[in-house]
């Protein structure tokens, strides 16, 4: 079947459009919401984890309306987009007395999951504070650890999806672009890695590092149903040396373009920045699809 339309990696042909006009002809009065639920679970269109692909369905419907394919109800009310403009996180006190010493010293750590949990407004506040990029809502799927010696916040670490598109990383996976799209999802990004300024603990960042290493892959798993095979991030080497990546044993990839995903043209907007990779286990390139 030839596709009509696309989005987000779902093509739509002319027999779904057919389709999706009849469902909203068979149910006048439902909402644009009740419409994107019920077309999930006509096509059973889910994530990985089970849950539905509601949010993407609407967005693909949506852009099947103003593109003239099928016409939706009006909008009974437009909710604000809290994504569109985003409250900083208000600051959260926290004891910041010095803690200092060897890992040993600082006895066992506690690891908190903290995402749509109560100490979620902690860490927001705790990376909007101390973290030299503030914080930054993460978009799609993501994880936030909270890190705690004697049940004090010490580190703070989050991650999410993947960048689509970064030539470096892709030449050392060496995947094609139809294979990268298909297996993207298996790559967690480390969007922040904080560890608070007054925790002075040789080699902790690196520890903590190499333990998120070993446990993200089972944590994604629980929270999204497919697990984690290759991690990466960045390092402003203005800034950073990145010798907890290195002395984690990260690799190090080469330098980005200096360009984001909004960038207006091909001219570098932003700091070029270092990229750092590490293959959670030997086989990553078969769990990724290269063969």
């Amino acid at each position: 079947m030839e596709a009509i339309f696309s989005y987000r990696r779902r093509s739509v042909s002319a027999a779904e459009v057919a389709f999706i006009r009849d469902l909203i002809d068979r149910h006048p009065r439902a909402s644009r919401r009740a419409l994107s639920v019920k077309l999930c679970e006509a096509w059973d269109w889910r994530q990985p984890n089970g849950a539905r692909r509601d949010m993407v369905c609407r967005g693909l419907m949506l852009g099947l309306h103003r593109a003239g394919h099928i016409e939706l109800p009006p909008l009974v009310k437009s909710p604000p987009n809290p994504l569109a403009k985003r409250v900083r996180p208000a600051p959260v006190e926290v004891a910041m007395d010095p803690m200092a010493g060897s890992l040993a010293e600082c006895g066992p750590l506690e690891w908190r999951l903290v995402r749509r949990t109560a100490d979620e407004a902690l860490f927001n506040s705790l990376i909007e504070q101390h973290h030299y990029l503030g914080y930054s809502q993460p978009v799609g799927a993501h994880l936030k650890y909270l890190i705690l010696a004697r049940e004090r916040p010490i580190a703070c670490a989050a991650w999410s999806s993947a960048p689509r598109h970064l030539r470096p990383r892709d030449q050392f996976i060496g995947w094609s672009p139809e294979v990268r799209q298909r297996n993207l999802q298996g790559i967690a990004y480390n969007q922040r890695f904080l560890v608070l300024p007054w925790v002075r603990v040789p080699h902790l960042a690196s520890h903590l590092l190499g333990a998120m290493a070993r446990r993200i892959s089972d944590d994604w798993l629980l929270a999204y149903g497919h697990p984690i095979h290759y991690l990466e991030s960045f390092v402003d080497p203005q800034r950073f040396a990145g010798t907890c990546y290195q002395a984690a044993n990260w690799i190090g990839l080469g330098p980005t373009k200096g360009r984001g995903k909004d960038a207006p043209s091909w001219e570098a907007n932003r700091p070029v920045k270092q990229i750092l990779g590490y293959p959670v286990h030997r086989d990553f390139r078969r769990c990724l699809g290269v063969t």
